[in-house]
């Protein structure tokens, strides 16, 4: 409108709009239909598309898509850890949101236990090396070990507010992290225990040794300690330049238990020799300038998980960017950078072969051979994020624990099967 008396733009962020002048005369059908045939749709429907409640078919059909042999539906909320019997990989435990824990059947997803008492979230939930007993924990600390043949609950243990729990290697010996920097040691039923005492921040990760007689901790403040079990003392602590400079969030052992690979958010990975408690190697990759997100806010990342290879000399670190880092050992070069387009949530290498796992929150576990760097096989059915997955022994089952509130069993194919 030209100078109509009363006309005012109001600018908002955006758009303007016009108060209109009611002495102009009332527009006519003809003219609200030229109107229409002037707005810019853009390309192929325009923005449409993309609005909320709006889905092409290609969209619609990712989103339906389900690779998973058997879907376990039992828990009523975000399902957190999920973990296999070692002697027979037949059966899974769950923990989830719902306070529960569920021992249950792979072939048939029929619930064996249900582990239940617990008094907040289970996020921890794992097999004796036996395959004879289970444990679970809650974030408040109550943990509970099950008998699995006969469903009895056997013992149970309340501490601070729980971080991790690990079952020893070759004995009903628990090992548990506890918010206020302790480390916890008992022997399952009798209840024998022995605490290391920690530096008063959170004890974040922790792993028995292959040898059963060291754990490695790692804590709040960026610290790793190795502990001798049986005398209860500290034999190494990394820390200042060697340790990590933020919390640790990671570490895996070498299957002879000579060296320990860590992550932190600090965004590095780091190699220790358990013998020397030296660092013999800083695993990073390139760093860019920090990105900001929609919000303004920065986007950090961080080390998620990281893995050695059992065939070749490669380690594998996961960020929360999206990137699977494939390291040589012995040069500590980067030998291949495997992009996602979602955050890593955990990897896992195959026993006897070079391929490596992982899962990320867009809800897929991908396959990578670390040898070309290639992905070799995507497997989706989660409508949320991955929480954790593990592999049955030989790398034909991938088990998956999901924000979805389910729990999913892939059937892995590979080019030689």
């Amino acid at each position: 409108m030209d100078n109509a008396e009363g006309a005012v733009d109001l600018h908002g962020d955006e758009e303007i709009i016009e108060v209109i002048d009611l002495n102009e005369s009332e527009q006519t059908p003809d003219d609200l239909a030229n109107e229409i045939e002037d707005v810019d749709f853009g390309e192929e429907g325009g923005d449409f598309a993309d609005d909320e409640g709006w889905q092409t078919e290609e969209e619609d059909m990712e989103a339906r898509q389900d690779d998973s042999e058997l879907t376990f539906s039992m828990h009523t909320g975000s399902v957190f850890c999920v973990s296999l019997d070692p002697a027979t990989n037949s059966l899974a435990v769950t923990g989830g949101e719902d306070d529960k824990a569920f021992v249950w059947r792979l072939n048939d997803g029929e619930v064996v236990l249900e582990c239940a008492g617990h008094k907040d979230s289970v996020t921890c939930a794992s097999f004796s090396h036996d395959s004879k007993l289970v444990a679970s924990g809650d974030m408040s600390g109550l943990i509970k070990v099950w008998k699995v043949e006969t469903k009895e609950e056997v013992w149970s243990f309340e501490v601070g507010d729980l971080e991790w729990l690990e079952w020893h290697p070759c004995a009903p010996v628990l090992l548990a992290g506890t918010a206020d920097g302790n480390v916890w040691m008992w022997k399952i039923p009798g209840g024998e225990c022995k605490t290391f005492q920690g530096p008063g921040c959170q004890a974040t990760s922790g792993k028995f040794l292959p040898d059963g007689k060291r754990a490695v901790v790692g804590y709040e403040d960026g610290v790793v300690r190795l502990w001798d079990l049986k005398q209860g003392n500290s034999i190494h602590v990394i820390k200042g330049q060697d340790g990590h400079q933020g919390p640790l969030t990671c570490m895996a052992c070498s299957k002879d238990g000579t060296l320990v690979l860590t992550g932190s958010v600090d965004c590095q990975a780091k190699l220790i020799n358990t013998a020397t408690g030296k660092v013999v190697g800083v695993f990073s990759i390139d760093e860019k300038k920090p990105k900001s997100s929609m919000d303004g806010e920065v986007e950090s990342n961080s080390v998620e998980s990281v893995g050695f290879c059992n065939v070749f000399p490669l380690v594998a670190v996961a960020y929360l960017d999206g990137t699977l880092a494939i390291y040589d050992l012995p040069t500590q070069s980067l030998r291949h950078r495997c992009q996602h387009e979602a955050g890593i949530v955990h990897l896992h290498w195959e026993e006897s072969s070079s391929l490596v796992s992982t899962c990320s929150l867009d809800g897929a576990v991908r396959i990578w051979d670390a040898r070309s760097g290639n992905m070799v096989s995507e497997y989706h059915g989660h409508t949320a994020e991955i929480l954790d997955f593990t592999l049955s022994r030989d790398a034909s089952l991938a088990v998956t624990a999901s924000g979805d509130h389910k729990a999913k069993v892939f059937c892995l194919q590979r080019p030689d099967r």
